[in-house]
């Protein structure tokens, strides 16, 4: 390691430094870096290999951080992480207490601008090129936009704002047909069009007033410095258009570019993935939403899928698979899904909108005015609630609840297993008079024998787990499994009840009634923030109706939680077993 380049590199200033001609050896021991650390300590592998030549050339063409370097999908930025004073702790990417998996602020001057969705690239380096004119400064500012981040419309509008400026910004489009899954839509039919020297239509980039050239070879590092410099000179908005293959320099990655996006743990060497234990497990939760659909959707014809970007992600690539007529992978356009869903369901279908709740957040308008106000019964099905783990605070679903709960005319449910999770889809296609938004989290759930036959749920009814005299405690989705095991536990267990209510909206009133006038201390339990979730929900109910027990609330804290594996983050926040059995415990003393 002492003779490779990247021993002595740790800064773009050093980078600097070095010949042009030493610059290709830099990538190949760039590569070998990240694939020997990911390979072990996992996390994004695709999207960084494919932009190692690009990274270099930046950084070495441009003064970073004085020039301004905007990654758009975040998970493109691991050369640039390293390159820029992160080497040495690379090796705690995404662990708890270690750097981030994207861009931070706060992590270092490099950085510039924060990113873990996307398409925001254009508009944050645009409003970025502005206020270095304002303030007279000769910054160059470069967006690279890529993994089919183009497609989203905050591009669009980024580049339709920026054709009519004089701003000193230089988009890149990292154009490698895939973001998790393969692009889709018309702009990667164009993209293609461009690439193969078919394209007959006017350029669309140059009709937007930007400088337009290539495209050019993503991985040939003289061309894109040279390009780099030539564009250095022209002011004004610009747009280089570059072919990368992802997953560049493991064939593996480059051959199955969906399976390494984030492998997991695979052999640096071979490039093979490590198998896992073939014991029997409980399913992933998504998958169990993808197989269900297909299930429901052979039975009734009015049954239809949508997805932003993430049929793999989701499961609904089952549906795409056995029933491609009525399963839709929109790109990334969460507000385009939910319009496009509420277009469907009022012409009587019943769409299942399948949204990360973190990405739904881009969608808050469209769920409001074009859903709820018109009681277009779409089936929101929200994968990835709750705290999801190593991606960290720009991927965790812990605000649905609160922001979903203050919206009239929609139904909240989170199902406590697989079972629940069926079973409300089954209910959901009968046919509902309102919209309904199912929240379920990532990783396995915890029943093996998962596909039993399907019963109907009624709304808005909550169940009882346990009975007990003192205490009630009252969860909502799959953090009642950690409640059960902590009330094992608990020294007294026999006097602690436990209901998992469901609904979050509508609360079942009849059933809180009973539980206010028979139990003395009432706890609710969420992987939802505190502020606005299910515990607000039930503070309310109990100041409605003057009720004076003892209440506590337990959640997710008014703070963004930061990466870590889910079982540190919830001891970090005491909703592990152990905090919670001894938060409990203290109660009854």
């Amino acid at each position: 390691m002492q003779n490779s380049i990247l021993y002595h590199i740790n800064s773009p200033k050093e980078l600097r430094l070095l010949k042009q001609e030493d610059l290709p050896q830099l990538a190949k021991e760039l590569r070998e870096f990240i694939i020997n650390i990911v390979a072990t300590k996992e996390g994004h592998l695709g999207a960084s290999l494919g932009v190692i030549e690009l990274t270099i050339a930046l950084h070495y063409v441009f003064n970073t951080p004085e020039d301004q370097l905007i990654w758009d999908v975040g998970h493109q930025a691991y050369g640039h992480k390293i390159l820029t004073e992160r080497k040495h702790n690379f090796h705690t990417n995404r662990r708890l207490g270690g750097i981030s998996g994207f861009p931070k602020r706060e992590e270092s001057e490099y950085d510039t601008f924060g990113v873990g969705h996307s398409s925001t690239s254009i508009s944050a380096t645009l409003g970025m090129a502005i206020a270095s004119q304002l303030k007279g400064k000769d910054t160059h500012h470069v967006a690279v936009i890529g993994d089919a981040s183009i497609a989203s419309g905050m591009a669009f509008e980024g580049l339709n704002h920026a054709g009519v400026t004089n701003a000193n910004i230089l988009v890149i489009l990292n154009d490698n047909a895939i973001g998790i899954d393969p692009s889709v839509g018309a702009l990667k039919q164009y993209l293609t069009n461009v690439k193969k020297g078919t394209q007959k239509q006017d350029n669309i980039f140059e009709a937007l007033n930007f400088d337009y050239s290539g495209p050019i070879d993503g991985h040939d590092l003289n061309r894109i410095i040279s390009e780099l410099n030539r564009l250095k000179t022209v002011k004004g908005p610009k747009f280089l258009h570059i072919i990368t293959t992802k997953g560049k320099g493991l064939k593996q990655a480059e051959e199955n570019q969906v399976k390494y996006h984030a492998p997991g743990k695979f052999d640096a060497n071979t490039g093979n993935l490590i198998p896992k234990n073939k014991i029997e497990q409980a399913p992933k939760y998504q998958d169990v939403f993808g197989r269900t659909i297909v299930e429901l959707a052979k039975k009734n014809k009015n049954i239809v899928g949508i997805t932003p970007a993430m049929p793999t992600g989701s499961s609904l690539k089952y549906m795409m698979d056995e029933i491609p007529d009525r399963a839709f992978d929109v790109g990334i356009a969460e507000q385009h899904a939910v319009t496009l869903a509420a277009g469907m369901a009022a012409q009587g279908l019943i769409p299942f909108c399948n949204i990360y709740s973190t990405f739904l957040q881009r969608a808050y308008d469209q769920i409001i005015h074009d859903v709820a106000l018109q009681k277009l019964p779409v089936v929101f099905c929200l994968d990835r609630a709750g705290l999801v783990g190593e991606d960290g605070a720009t991927h965790h679903g812990v605000f649905d609840l609160s922001y979903l709960n203050c919206i009239p005319n929609l139904i909240i449910f989170a199902p406590r297993n697989e079972i629940e999770l069926r079973n409300i889809m089954y209910t959901a296609q009968l046919g509902l008079d309102l919209p309904i938004a199912i929240r379920y989290p990532r990783g396995r759930g915890i029943t093996i024998n998962w596909k039993q036959p399907f019963s109907k749920i009624e709304i808005g009814k909550g169940v009882l787990l346990k009975t007990g005299k003192h205490i009630a405690i009252l969860s909502i989705g799959t953090i009642a499994k950690n409640i059960s095991h902590a009330i094992k536990n608990c020294d007294n267990s026999n006097i602690i009840a436990h209901y998992d209510m469901r609904f979050i909206k509508p609360l079942d009133h009849v059933l809180l009634h009973n539980i206010l006038k028979h139990h003395d201390t009432i706890i609710t339990v969420e992987d939802n923030t505190i502020k606005g979730g299910f515990g607000s929900s039930i503070l309310e109910f109990i100041s409605t109706h003057n009720y004076k027990n003892n209440i506590k609330v337990l959640g997710i804290p008014d703070t963004f939680i930061e990466h870590g594996n889910v079982i540190q983050l919830q001891q970090t926040i005491g909703l592990d077993v152990e905090n919670l059995t001894q938060y409990i415990n203290n109660i009854l003393m």
